[in-house]
């Protein structure tokens, strides 16, 4: 069985329903219940027998785009472990980008960042070359940078207070900077926080890296070692929107592209497109009276 629940335009939610039931049995699958969640929600969930995501997504992204979707083959639960990235998910800037610009080095280090951010550049070998081209810069810009230029996604503070009021645990894990996001996972209410040190030598940047770098496998892994901490069954998501989330995306229970790049969206079993990060509480039906707003 599985189950997909989707939130998109209303005024043409009929209509493209029809045309994806259409589509779905031209492949000889038939949907048992299409719903709306409940009468006041907006989350539409279909049930289907067997299990050919595949088709059901090719169905879904040809008759639902810009939509906020899940797909699942069991029942959808509140997850007991939240892992995400930060950069361009859980804070709406790319940090590297914005320090760059301190430096006048942006339009430099973007192309850089959005390269990796596709898959096109080894993440590790892009990061050694963005910070080594920051080599000088004052430690002091960075809190700067953090104050003036750094804002939370839309959604974030009520998406990680709401699941944790729940019972889950959240864990903020990217590729970016440690002087970036311990501050950002205190404001935000992640308990851990796994992600790179950037290398300081008498107040300013040195242009290196201390300790080893927080890559597409350190991601993958940290999801990992936070659900066997809980057992075998244990329910995990993740979200993220980049190559380098691609790993850790597909090992969650529930991998929700945010607004993603299209290699990042394709291989996860989520996605958000159209919505906030609050669209991921909806997608789990936990009613709006009982988000916790911050």
């Amino acid at each position: 069985m599985l189950i997909a629940r989707l939130i998109a335009d209303p005024a043409t939610l009929e209509t493209r329903l029809n045309a994806a039931i259409a589509a779905l049995e031209a492949d000889g699958i038939r949907i048992a219940e299409a719903v709306m969640l409940d009468f006041c929600s907006d989350v539409l969930q279909l049930m289907l027998p067997g299990d050919d995501e595949a088709a059901l997504r090719r169905a879904l992204d040809a008759h639902f785009p810009e939509c906020d979707g899940l797909i699942a083959r069991d029942l959808i639960q509140v997850p007991q472990v939240f892992v995400s990235d930060m950069d361009s998910t859980m804070i709406g800037q790319e940090c590297i980008d914005e320090l760059a610009d301190f430096a006048g080095l942006k339009p430099q280090i973007a192309a850089i960042t959005e390269r990796a951010m596709q898959g096109e550049l080894d993440f590790a070998a892009a990061l050694r070359e963005r910070v080594g081209l920051l080599e000088g810069l004052d430690e002091a810009a960075i809190s700067t940078c953090l104050a003036d230029r750094i804002q939370p996604m839309d959604g974030a503070r009520t998406l990680v207070a709401t699941l944790k009021h729940r019972g889950c645990r959240a864990v903020l894990v990217t590729g970016g900077f440690h002087h970036f996001a311990d501050p950002v996972a205190a404001d935000l209410g992640f308990e851990r926080v796994v992600a790179n040190r950037l290398a300081v030598s008498e107040g300013r940047l040195a242009g290196g890296l201390v300790g080893g770098i927080t890559d597409s496998s350190v991601k993958a892994a940290v999801l990992a070692e936070e659900a066997a901490a809980l057992g075998d069954d244990a329910i995990t998501l993740a979200t993220g929107d980049g190559a380098n989330d691609i790993p850790m995306l597909q090992a969650a229970t529930y991998g929700v592209s945010y607004r993603a790049k299209p290699k990042a969206r394709a291989a996860a079993n989520g996605w958000v497109d159209r919505g906030d990060l609050t669209a991921i509480l909806k997608l789990l039906d936990i009613p709006e009276r009982d988000w916790v707003a911050r």
